[in-house]
């Protein structure tokens, strides 16, 4: 994608709206420290910092009929564009914003200010920079990565229990954008083509600096942040149509992602827990322990075969336990009105309805 595109999506997403959010959030151990942040040249061509966003747990909420960048704090939801206008600051609007232009020290320093302030919590007729969150709707956690790379068979128990092979590199399928979905969204399946329907809860890597050729030793430090995913499937259409992956995994609404992004500094992401819970059983029980390839080794992989951009997101393959590990007298696919919950560590609990 050349600049001047992805400066036009730029402008066009924050079409009235102005602003720029973000809030501190605990999550694990740290990764490895970011690189250097670069400069960019403001619009009166004085420099301004670039780099990733820090100590941060951000989400998409929607106002107004537009999604716009927040941040979860102690004092309730930030709505950056709110406070981006109060406080009368320059930041990134969107989630895609905030990623593709690595906006984080401005994003940290509306944050930083917003908090530092009085506390005016909006009513639910609109009005301040803080929300309630249990008053907010929650919009696609991104909306126009340039990529969604997949990785499959990741786990060396999900190889087992469909009787695949341990592969030797990362198996690698993708995406597209008319797949993302929100949390507590819902997915409407695609029943006039497919009838298999599999949950597969997923680790997603968020990219947060462009990446090409980068050794395994430094890869985490390319990453924006983590959120929980899960790679909706119709297996019928992956594995019964002459093995089209694609179409088993890119029908409308079939990559639900959230509810937060959590800033890379505060995980581990090859030590977290994850789970997939079906009407309330657990499906899904293991931890990214179990990667047959780690997060550096995939992200480090992925960027010797193509260029990461940030705000490229990587899902990075599901545990055992899906529907179609079981034998096929035991098999019952997932239905319209099921509701699928989905946790990885402490990045907060995925949860979507099937209709």
């Amino acid at each position: 994608m050349t600049q001047g595109r992805r400066t036009f999506l730029r402008l066009a997403s924050a079409a009235g709206v102005a602003g720029v959010a973000g809030v501190a959030a605990a999550a694990g151990t740290a990764a490895p420290a970011h690189a250097p942040e670069r400069k960019a040249k403001k619009k009166d061509g004085a420099a301004r910092p670039r780099g990733m966003a820090r100590g941060l747990t951000l989400l998409t909420i929607m106002r107004d009929g537009a999604p716009r960048l927040a941040a979860r704090t102690p004092q309730g939801i930030l709505d950056v564009v709110e406070a981006a206008r109060a406080l009368k600051l320059e930041g990134p609007a969107t989630m895609d914003d905030l990623l593709q232009e690595e906006d984080g020290p401005r994003l940290e320093a509306i944050v930083k200010a917003a908090l530092a302030g009085p506390t005016v919590v909006a009513s639910d007729r609109g009005g301040g920079m803080f929300l309630r969150e249990e008053a907010i709707q929650y919009g696609p956690l991104v909306t126009r990565p340039e990529k969604i790379v997949c990785v499959g068979l990741n786990y060396r128990k999900h190889a087992a229990e469909i009787g695949a092979p341990i592969p030797k590199q990362p198996v690698l399928f993708n995406k597209y954008n008319t797949t993302l979905n929100a949390h507590r969204g819902t997915v409407k399946l695609p029943v006039e083509v497919a009838k298999n329907f599999d949950y597969e809860v997923e680790l997603v890597i968020v990219m947060g600096k462009l990446a090409k050729d980068v050794p395994e030793a430094d890869a985490l430090s390319y990453v924006a942040g983590y959120a929980t995913g899960n790679d909706f499937t119709a297996r019928d259409l992956q594995l019964e149509t002459g093995g089209q992956w694609m179409a088993g995994k890119t029908p409308d609404g079939f990559a639900p992602l959230g509810p937060h992004l959590v800033t890379a500094d505060q995980i581990d992401p090859d030590a977290l827990e994850i789970e997939c819970r079906v009407n309330g059983e657990t499906r899904q029980s293991s931890s990214t322990s179990d990667f047959i390839f780690g997060t550096r080794q995939m992200i480090s992989y992925i960027s010797r075969i193509l260029t990461l951009r940030p705000g490229d997101i990587i899902f990075t393959g599901t545990p055992e336990g899906v529907i179609q590990g079981k034998p096929k007298e035991q098999r019952v696919w997932l239905k319209p009105g099921d509701r699928v919950a989905c946790s990885v560590g402490k990045l907060g609990e995925l949860a979507f309805t099937l209709t």
